[in-house]
């Protein structure tokens, strides 16, 4: 793909009275039609992207002040809400569902002058590692269409990677953030759980979700993290504490700092181009003076059955809503209260949402709650643990994002396990609540880009970004 602009870019020209941002909408609405096949947007909002962008371009031909998103484009992940518009999370049983309100992370972009465009694809409520799973058809990958965009963000992710939003924001449950962007060679941050407020996130699995923006710089999503992070009072597990400048933070001087090594994500199962790739990654930072250190994470071994009992308990528990009773599609087979629920979820949720559902209300049923959910909840504990004692003899943790570049669609679609597996790097990050980073770092010997993923200490957030800033320069 040829060099697009970045977000701070794109800002600075805007400021400097280089282009109006109502010609730039109608740009960025081109290339989406040009690129359908890739199937990113589920729906885009031109009238309303639009207008706005004239509104913008008004203040700043009065010499009025403009916001930090000014002159930028951004795309939303299709389960956070803006008012006016359809939030499906890619299902049928939400086809007709129009939000009545604002996420906040959507209040503060709108206040700080960034126009929204639309929404993008997803797997199904947030379930997937490749959005096959989204009743609109796949997002495919922009470096080869035969290739899945990662999932379950994978619409923002092609968005930003194909030049058709600037910014775009995703949610990451188990690394739904990390994984696209690295299939399609952005970069991807997912903050620390409750540095962004969740308000207006259609939950998956509460205690695991986060929003966090991808970009096509380490300075884009920098810039994204300033303004949608702090404290809401719509959201409780939202953490009330202050807002750095990240983007200002980003040419502080990187000390000479210990990486940590997780042996086990590079062992068997990781392919040797992406072991390659993280390795000459390596070589530069200890030439540059960093000492890289042997860490162990041994409950890694434990960590995709944790996620998924975790997981699909909390999504059985949030998805119980969708019934046909007060929002969404309802089944015109509905002759009887009982009918209208089996006849409506059977008929909206899709397969993945299905599996996961039965799985969560097992795990949560009265004769095996202790044996799965109970006990995976001391795992998990145990994971943060691990992050905590090894953060006190490292600064940063680095490993491979997936284990594989970006694999063909439709290689994992019938098998469940093998496409959990792509996970395995990121959901330790989610169960225990730090933050990360994906970003790009080479290509396969089949043109596909790989990713390395940072791990930073909680609310850690500006060191985190100032490693990965130094990193990108780098490369």
């Amino acid at each position: 793909m040829s060099h697009l602009e970045t977000a701070l870019e794109r800002r600075r020209k805007y400021l400097a009275g280089e282009f109006t941002l109502r010609d730039t909408v109608d740009r960025y609405l081109e290339t989406i039609e040009k690129n359908r096949h890739l199937n990113a947007f589920v729906r885009v909002n031109a009238e309303g992207a639009r207008a706005h962008a004239a509104e913008i371009d008004a203040r700043r031909a009065a010499g009025k002040p403009l916001g930090p998103l000014a002159g930028v484009v951004v795309a939303l992940k299709d389960n956070i809400c803006q008012k006016g518009q359809i939030v499906s999370c890619a299902s049928k049983i939400l086809a007709n569902f129009e939000s009545p309100y604002d996420a906040t992370v959507v209040e503060k972009i709108q206040a700080a002058d960034g126009v929204v465009i639309g929404q993008t694809n997803m797997d199904e409520f947030a379930m997937g590692s490749s959005t096959e799973n989204s009743a609109f058809g796949p997002a495919l990958n922009p470096v080869n269409p035969e290739y899945v965009s990662g999932g379950s963000s994978g619409g923002s992710a092609v968005a930003v990677a194909a030049g058709m939003a600037d910014i775009s924001l995703g949610s990451d449950t188990g690394g739904s953030i990390r994984q696209p962007a690295s299939f399609c060679g952005v970069v991807g941050l997912k903050p620390t759980y409750g540095r962004v407020s969740r308000y207006g996130l259609v939950a998956f699995a509460s205690s695991l979700d986060q929003i966090g923006p991808f970009g096509r710089s380490v300075a884009d999503t920098a810039l994204m993290l300033s303004v949608i992070s702090g404290e809401d009072p719509g959201d409780s597990t939202c953490v009330p504490a202050a807002v750095p400048d990240y983007v200002a933070g980003l040419d502080s001087d990187v000390a000479k700092l210990r990486i940590g090594l997780p042996e086990e994500c590079f062992g068997e199962g990781l392919d040797p181009e992406v072991k390659d790739a993280i390795n000459a990654v390596l070589d530069k930072l200890r030439a540059d003076g960093h000492e890289t250190v042997p860490v162990h994470l041994r409950m890694t071994d434990y960590a995709i059955a944790t996620y998924y009992i975790i997981a699909t308990a909390e999504a059985s528990s949030n998805l119980a809503r969708y019934d046909g009773v007060r929002y969404g599609v309802r089944s015109p087979r509905a002759d009887a209260l009982e009918d209208m629920y089996l006849h409506t979820r059977s008929e909206g949720f899709g397969a993945e949402v299905k599996r996961r559902i039965m799985l969560g209300t097992y795990v949560l049923s009265a004769g095996y709650y202790d044996a799965y959910y109970k006990k995976a909840q001391q795992v998990r504990r145990l994971i943060r643990r691990e992050y905590d004692k090894a953060f006190e003899s490292v600064d940063i943790l680095l490993t491979p994002t997936t284990p594989t570049p970006a694999f063909r669609l439709g290689e994992k679609a019938d098998d469940p396990l093998q496409m959990y597996l792509s996970d395995i790097y990121t959901v330790t990050v989610n169960l225990a609540g730090t933050c990360a980073l994906s970003m790009p770092c080479g290509t396969s010997s089949s043109g596909m880009p790989i990713g390395l993923q940072l791990i930073g200490q909680p609310f850690k957030e500006s060191e985190l970004l100032a490693m990965a800033h130094k990193v990108e320069g780098m490369l």
